[in-house]
């Protein structure tokens, strides 16, 4: 080789072209793995409401119609709720976290002790015992793993934007069923919207669809800082879309809550809200049951009922009168506990006069005919009263009240600018007046009860949470979150204890 062509070799030339070199494909970029990826930090985020999210979700399966109300059949739902709890309590252990504030932990606690204590009491504690489980699954376990798990307002609004749309699917199943005839039966028609949850639980629709109805409607009056502008219509329109499968629904009870719960929301946001959309619902109502013709005629009559309570009541309300005064009667002979949980049907027909009938026609929605037997006094207060005695339903009813009270004192901080999450303290406020006020007219039971330790979980979150008051932005701050000057006692060690630094759990 001659020298010029050696030191060329050695020494190439900084022009000559040298094929570029192609890296490596990296696996990680595929779009399947970028997609995993994506997926996998939404779990982690998610994390801790997922097993709520889930006992909203399996709400959305049909119940077996072979199972009535009273049974004590265990739904997935239900299922559900135990592992909420199982995985909060998993949660707290790994984290070591401090549980509860002492204020709070008397809140939740003081249902345990009055069930507990009427239990132990109780004429036949291991019948009882079914109903001490059930009334600590509802009031007490599925609330405080709420409160527990719920880190901020985002993780609030994703339970909550839950709960509205199984309200939209139970209400579109309901609205079917209503236009198609295929509902339980009402009036000797198959009319009555009852979604997936059967002609035994004839309130699980209305119930959730009053739920969805409420947090929609919350959400439209007082939006998220920073929300799009569409979210505020879109509320407001889903709120009066399922004003329709609750008016097929047939329920007085629901509709006397919901109108309570609703006049509350709106005189909470303001005045001037409240004068615009008592104008827009009242039209709304209009075009609804009179220009639209929703089942005008049979609503009308349904509302007429409700009056009609002592000069010419239905079966349904002379039932329900003599089971209150049977109720009533129980706790005059046992006034301190009661006769025991899941006790009132076995000490029904000694405190009962004859006017009361054997039982309730129940058809239609996949069910034959069959005639349910009255299990309860359609009264929670009553319930308990007759029940627990007077030391349970002050224990409960006590419970209620600090959450109410705690709820509007954070609601009024939040509205002057001293903290901040209205639209997460109307929901929870709507959502409790419409339990309590409901309870007038109806009890737990049925596959739809589960939802009710949801919407007490949430109540109590807003009330006792410290946590309340953070938001999204807070989560990797570090910072002690605020406490507004209407926090409960406790609530600002509790918010410097909460920011400090936790393991995630994914």
């Amino acid at each position: 080789m001659a020298r010029g062509e050696h030191d060329a070799a050695r020494h190439p030339r900084p022009n000559s072209p040298t094929p570029p070199s192609r890296p490596a494909p990296d696996p990680g970029d595929a779009p399947v793995c970028r997609l995993a990826r994506a997926l996998r930090g939404w779990l982690v985020a998610a994390g801790p409401v997922l097993p709520a999210l889930a006992v909203i979700v399996l709400l959305c399966a049909p119940t077996d119609p072979a199972h009535t109300a009273g049974s004590g059949h265990v739904t997935p739902a239900d299922a559900a709720s135990a592992l909420l709890v199982g995985y909060c309590a998993l949660r707290l252990l790994r984290t070591g976290r401090r549980p509860l504030s002492p204020l709070a932990a008397l809140t939740l606690a003081a249902p345990a002790a009055g069930v507990g204590l009427a239990t132990a009491a109780s004429l036949d504690p291991a019948a009882s015992l079914t109903g001490f489980v059930r009334a600590l699954q509802v009031f007490v376990l599925v609330p405080a793993a709420l409160v527990l798990l719920l880190r901020d307002r985002r993780d609030f609004r994703t339970v909550a934007l839950a709960v509205t749309v199984l309200a939209v699917v139970q209400g579109a199943v309901g609205v079917h069923q209503y236009a198609t005839g295929t509902g339980a039966s009402y009036m000797g028609q198959d009319i009555r919207a009852v979604g997936t949850f059967g002609a035994v639980d004839v309130m699980g629709m209305s119930t959730v669809v009053s739920y969805g109805l409420l947090v929609a409607l919350a959400i439209g009056l007082a939006p998220p800082a920073g929300s799009p502008r569409w979210l505020r219509p879109a509320a407001l329109g889903t709120a009066v879309a399922l004003l329709v499968p609750l008016a097929v629904s047939f329920s007085r009870g629901a509709w006397i809550a919901t109108a309570a719960a609703g006049c509350a929301v709106v005189l909470l946001a303001g005045r001037r809200t409240a004068l615009r959309v008592l104008a827009t619902a009242t039209a709304a109502g209009v075009v609804l049951v009179g220009g639209a013709g929703v089942g005008s005629q049979m609503i009308g009559e349904r509302l007429d009922s409700i009056t009609d309570v002592t000069a010419a009541p239905d079966q349904s309300v002379t039932d329900r009168y003599t089971m209150w005064a049977a109720a009533v009667s129980m706790w005059r002979q046992y006034p301190a506990t009661g006769v025991g949980p899941r006790g009132f049907p076995d000490h029904r027909d000694g405190h009962a006069s004859l006017a009361l009938s054997s039982g309730s026609d129940t058809a239609g929605a996949g069910r034959g005919f069959n005639r349910e037997p009255l299990l309860s006094p359609h009264n929670m207060y009553l319930l308990v009263l007759g029940e627990q005695g007077l030391i349970g339903l002050t224990a409960l009813a006590g419970s209620w009240a600090v959450l109410l009270v705690g709820g509007l004192r954070r609601l009024r901080a939040a509205r002057r600018g001293a903290a901040r999450g209205a639209d997460c303290g109307l929901v929870a406020t709507g959502l409790l007046v419409w339990q309590t006020v409901d309870f007038l007219y109806a009890d737990i039971g049925g596959p739809s009860t589960v939802l009710t330790g949801v919407v007490f979980g949430l109540a109590a979150w807003w009330a006792l949470a410290p946590n309340a008051t953070r938001g999204p932005e807070d989560r990797t701050t570090g910072q002690p979150p605020a406490v507004p000057p209407g926090a409960l006692p406790g609530a600002r060690e509790a918010a410097s204890a909460d920011a400090r630094p936790r393991e995630a759990v994914g």
